[in-house]
Formats: C-alpha cells, sequence, structure tokens
C-alpha cells in the first residue's frame, strides 16, 4: 500500500495574496491546483480554494476575506449535498451561487472540492470548462 505524503506550505501569492497550503502528493490534487492558479490570473476571478480529504489550497486576493470564503465555500457544498440527498441525486457535480457582486463556481471532481470565486460579469461555464479539461 503507497502511503500519502503531505507538506504544510504557507506563502505568499507573486501579486501578494495570502497561500496557505497543505500539498498531497496526488496527481489530481496537483493538476487542479496547477489549472487554478491559471485561472487565478483571469480578470475578475478574485480567488479559489481547493481541497480534499487532506490537503487544501487557499488563494484570495483580500485576505480579510479568507474565513468568510471557507465558510461559504463549506456552506454551500454542505447544501449541495443535502439537495442531492432530497430529490434522491447521486452526486452534484457542480453548482453555481450568484449574489449582487460576486459569484462562486463550486465543483466536485473525485474526492476535491473546488470553490472559485469571481465578479458577477467573469465567464464561470468558460472556467469550468478549463477545469474539467
Amino acid at each position: 500500500m503507497r502511503q500519502k505524503t503531505a507538506t504544510v506550505q504557507t506563502q505568499p501569492h507573486s501579486e501578494g495574496a495570502p497561500v496557505v497550503s497543505a500539498v498531497e502528493d496526488s496527481s489530481v490534487f496537483t493538476n487542479l491546483a496547477t489549472t487554478l492558479t491559471e485561472v487565478r490570473k483571469l480578470k475578475g476571478v478574485t480567488g479559489y480554494i481547493l481541497r480534499s480529504s487532506s490537503a487544501a489550497i487557499i488563494d484570495v486576493t483580500q485576505k480579510e476575506f479568507t474565513i468568510e470564503y471557507a465558510v461559504l465555500s463549506s456552506q454551500i457544498n454542505d447544501s449541495t449535498l443535502a439537495l442531492a440527498k432530497q430529490f434522491n441525486l447521486t452526486n452534484i457535480e457542480s453548482a453555481l451561487v450568484e449574489g449582487k457582486d460576486l459569484k462562486v463556481l463550486c465543483m466536485s471532481i473525485g474526492d476535491n472540492r473546488l470553490s472559485i470565486f469571481m465578479e458577477k460579469d467573469c465567464d464561470h461555464i468558460w472556467i469550468a470548462k478549463r477545469i474539467l479539461l
């Protein structure tokens, strides 16, 4: 049986955004992290959270909203699980929540959960397609 390894890293993003991560030895997680780093550079994307059962990466522009973004992401994930159970769905792969100024695209890919925070006029469909490629 192969043992998973994890390391904890805290480092500033190249644009000064805080990044807190515990990175695991998983090719799917690593590929998603690489894709999200590219997506994060797009105009209108304000941050993302990628998490698995044993690791997480948080990259948000305004560090004062890190906790709020994490709570929102978790609540959206919990709500989609409740909806799936209520309507006898096996799984909800993605959910989009739109607010007055912000929208959040939440996706489940394998054991990984990701949330991308963006301005309301950002093209979430293109972003979802980019992640699924």
